[in-house]
């Protein structure tokens, strides 16, 4: 694919899976929003304005070229991880749920950690073009990217905010497995992982609180367990037409979060099934679209750059219905 050149059906997915993500953020907020701030608009309002932002911010980036990312990759890193550093000290950063991973201005709350997500992103795809030939020695290849990444994970993990921590290996590992290192090697690091993980649970009881709640949330239905119940109490009733547009009564101050982390469950009781295969069709495609872009880009930056986005949307796409639908735990 030409550089500059539009895929003119992934923008039309992205068009239209934000504009039903509006309507839905409607329908979910509107009961909250009028009880809480007298606006059931309050909501809306403000993601159609991140929308029209992101709409002007993907053309204007759209016209620089993509190898100026890969010159300042280590400046957009730094600058990530000042910010990082920053929302963890107490009057700069904001707490939102338990975690203090905000910076609050005025209305509005911006995470680091998503910026984090794309400077790593970055830094990941600039070193592995630059260091193909080293990526099959362990030592010399992959141990240096992984420091990097630990770092930063470590830094996400003290707000903390496993879920978005989580993510960001994720995607990272995606781009070091494609870049054709030893699958053995994955073998070993998924191991030390998952104990690592095990780990994390067990200093954390929140944390384990809420692997219990999952393998059976009605140990604790009106605490850990409340979340996901209320959540499968919205897609259950879904069957496969769903309630209708507006029709949803989980949102009547029963599901928590239910126009952020949880409107996939709002999506499920309204529109039932075919609703849910609306949602999971354009993810794919997008995601497919993606690998077609990566595929046909023809430098080795530019490659890496792409699946990495791709595998960061989707994996944080499928993480958050996964939990939603009660088939791995809820994230902190």
């Amino acid at each position: 694919m030409k550089q500059n050149k539009m895929d003119k059906v992934l923008f039309l997915l992205v068009l239209l899976i934000g504009i039903f993500g509006i309507v839905m953020i409607y329908s979910a907020s509107s009961i909250w929003a009028e009880y809480k701030f007298h606006d059931a608009f309050k909501f809306i309002k403000a993601q159609f304005i991140f929308f029209l932002v992101g709409i002007l911010l993907m053309n204007f980036l759209s016209k620089i070229d993509y190898h100026e990312y890969e010159k300042r990759s280590n400046l957009i890193l730094g600058i990530c991880f000042a910010l990082l550093a920053l929302v963890l000290i107490p009057g700069i950063g904001t707490v939102r749920n338990g975690s203090r991973s905000w910076f609050g201005l005025g209305g509005f709350g911006i995470q680091p950690s998503e910026f984090a997500k794309i400077g790593l992103i970055i830094y990941t795809a600039k070193y592995l073009s630059r260091n193909q030939k080293n990526m099959r020695d362990i030592k010399k290849g992959v141990l240096p990217i992984l420091l990097v990444i630990g770092v930063f994970f470590f830094l996400i993990m003290l707000e903390p905010d496993f879920g978005t921590a989580m993510v960001i290996v994720l995607t990272l590992v995606c781009m070091i497995f494609v870049s054709g290192v030893k699958i053995s090697f994955f073998v070993k690091i998924g191991v030390m992982g998952l104990m690592g993980i095990v780990g994390l649970i067990i200093v954390a009881p929140y944390r384990m609180a809420r692997i219990v709640s999952f393998l059976n949330p009605w140990t604790d239905p009106l605490g850990s367990g409340f979340q996901i119940i209320q959540s499968l109490y919205a897609i259950g009733p879904g069957g496969l037409l769903g309630q209708g547009f507006l029709n949803s009564h989980q949102k009547h101050f029963y599901l928590p979060e239910p126009q952020t982390d949880f409107i996939f469950s709002i999506i499920s009781e309204e529109f039932g099934f075919l609703g849910v295969l609306i949602v999971v069709s354009f993810f794919f495609f997008i995601f497919y679209r993606s690998l077609k872009v990566s595929m046909n880009t023809n430098d080795s930056f530019g490659k890496y750059l792409s699946f990495g986005l791709s595998f960061g949307i989707i994996i944080q796409a499928v993480l958050n219905l996964c939990v939603v639908i009660g088939l791995i735990p809820v994230t902190g």
